[in-house]
């Protein structure tokens, strides 16, 4: 079988059984991910290094192949004869090739998705600075592509992506859009977010914040009459302020602090949780920035954030064991669940 058929064959299983991932390496079975759980596909052959080696020059091509041999790292995008888009990255293990896809379905649109109407409030926002934020795999790229789709459908902007790879494929309707893959389209994010101070943009999606120096410009591009949307791996509302002040020199940290405390619109964290009846369903955290946010970033109060989170449901704020009780109250998870994706179990058992 030539590698396209290989590769083919193997995202059409993904698509059939409703997974999400799909994990390919020599010397071992493919297996795909459904669900949060890894499976494998024991039907299908054992692919050789020679095989992986096809099937890499298929999906990156030539010059980026010769690339990859030369760094052992690459992160990319594409798209299936079927139509499917993926995102993926290829590596080496203990000499050998080995690859992750993760499957990018069609945008979607928050109601869709199950998630809170009030992440429609911040995505109607002219300028500010907003982050989904949480663990890898459970679902920042897709809400935050629902979120600039929305934008895309209601009002006539500019907006600017810029990712590594490019993930979600936009289609113009009443917004032009931009999208720039790093080291294809542009040499690294800050450079992207520099040039597009002279683009006449007005929204800003950034795909993934790596460096202080790409921060401090998500941040500058917020007060100075931008929406930048963007995401970070990290647990909770308070740690993502706290992540972003720290990446810093500490000199430079109060300056970062007061800009964070003016353009911050708001945080939210969110969870896929596998669903009781099958599929995941998002559990979140949600932090709106009001003076009283702002006055606790100022003064590096950040560790009291949690309680102004948990205190502040009639401000529109939802801490993540409410909104997994609501989960668990719907049936539409276990409390077993529940427990696993709490950042507070013990609270959560209390008022469960």
């Amino acid at each position: 079988m030539n590698p396209k058929d290989i590769i083919e064959e193997l995202i059409s299983i993904v698509i059939r059984e409703g997974g999400s991932d799909l994990h390919i390496s020599s010397g071992r079975h493919p297996s795909i991910r459904v669900s949060s759980q890894l499976l494998f596909l024991e039907n299908q052959a054992i692919l050789s290094n020679d095989d992986m080696l096809k099937i890499l020059k298929q999906v990156l091509g030539q010059e980026r192949t010769d690339r990859f041999l030369k760094d052992q790292e690459a992160d990319f995008s594409w798209s299936s004869a079927s139509g499917m888009r993926l995102r993926g990255n290829a590596f080496v293990h203990k000499g050998s090739l080995a690859m992750a896809f993760r499957l990018i379905p069609k945008v979607r649109t928050l109601a869709e998705l199950n998630l809170p109407p009030a992440l429609e409030i911040f995505a109607r926002k002219k300028q500010g600075f907003f982050l989904v934020v949480g663990p890898v795999g459970h679902g920042k790229s897709t809400t935050l592509a629902a979120m600039v789709d929305m934008i895309n459908r209601e009002r006539t902007e500019h907006i600017i992506t810029i990712e590594d790879p490019i993930e979600y494929i936009f289609d113009p309707d009443k917004s032009i859009i931009d999208q720039r893959e790093v080291g294809i389209d542009t040499r690294d994010f800050e450079s992207a977010l520099q040039s597009s101070f002279r683009q006449d943009v007005n929204v800003i999606m950034i795909g993934e914040m790596r460096s202080p120096a790409t921060m401090a410009a998500a941040v500058t591009a917020a007060e100075t009459g931008h929406l930048v949307l963007s995401t970070l791996h990290t647990n909770n509302a308070s740690q993502t302020i706290d992540r972003i002040i720290d990446s810093f020199p500490s000199g430079q940290q109060d300056q970062i602090r007061i800009q964070l405390a003016g353009s911050l619109l708001g945080i939210f964290s969110q969870r896929l949780v596998p669903r009781a009846v099958g599929g995941l369903v998002p559990a979140y955290e949600l932090l709106v920035n009001n003076n009283a946010v702002s006055n606790l970033i100022r003064e590096r109060r950040t560790h009291e954030i949690d309680v102004v989170i948990e205190t502040g449901f009639e401000l529109g704020m939802v801490d993540m064991n409410r909104s997994l009780l609501e989960l668990m109250r719907k049936g539409d998870v276990t409390m077993e669940n529940a427990m696993l994706h709490s950042l507070n179990p013990k609270a959560l058992e209390k008022f469960s």
